[in-house]
């Protein structure tokens, strides 16, 4: 991608005037745009690129928006959606955000609207890869643990000093330190505090 480049925009939407007219706009934006007639071209035909949005008409032939959202979460692509529509039902919008989307813009939007909707879109796909980048980091190295390792681990994060796991595991407290420091060299970290924060959030326990 340009480095320049607001971020990839994957446009949905069966009127071909649409389509020209806001892929067009959104190329001057600085955003790069790929557009597709309906959902099904779109699965068959785009690549999971990161940071991306996919601006989505809801009624389209073929799949609906919603159906096209939940499709996504289905194969575990975690681009986020913006919806765009002339004219919607109450319980589309409603299934929509309850799917996760990220707005639900009634045509016509303005530039400001759009722009904003995408650009909270983007943000949230950094974050989610950025999330994800960092699991898989942790996860390869909690790998690396002895199953004695991982107990200890685990302890660690709950806060409890090398006498108090020795006292919960039953291991000697010199034993539980060679145990810590183990957990830190294969973590690369050099203290508790760098351990938790390389590890907030993140669910290693299944």
């Amino acid at each position: 991608m340009n480095p320049s480049a607001q971020g990839y925009v994957y446009l949905v939407d069966d009127d071909p005037d649409i389509r020209f007219y806001l892929s067009d706009l959104l190329r001057q934006l600085g955003y790069v745009v790929a557009t597709f007639a309906d959902a099904d071209t779109f699965f068959k035909e785009s690549m999971d690129l990161s940071p991306a949005v996919v601006l989505m008409d809801m009624r389209m032939p073929g799949l609906t928006g919603v159906q096209a959202q939940q499709r996504l979460q289905a194969i575990g692509r975690q681009t986020p959606v913006v919806f765009i529509s002339g004219e919607s039902h109450p319980q589309e919008i409603i299934d929509a955000m309850k799917g996760g989307a990220v707005d639900f813009l009634i045509k016509p939007f303005n530039r400001e609207q759009l722009v904003a909707a995408l650009d909270r879109a983007l943000a949230r796909d950094v974050k989610q890869r950025d999330q994800f980048v960092r699991l898989t980091h942790v996860q390869r190295m909690f790998k690396a643990l002895t199953e004695r390792e991982r107990e200890v681990f685990f302890l660690i994060l709950q806060g409890h000093a090398n006498q108090s796991i020795g006292e919960l595991t039953g291991v000697q407290a010199d034993t539980v330190k060679k145990h810590r420091a183990a957990v830190f060299d294969k973590f690369q970290v050099s203290s508790t505090a760098e351990l938790m924060a390389l590890c907030a959030g993140l669910d290693l326990a299944n």
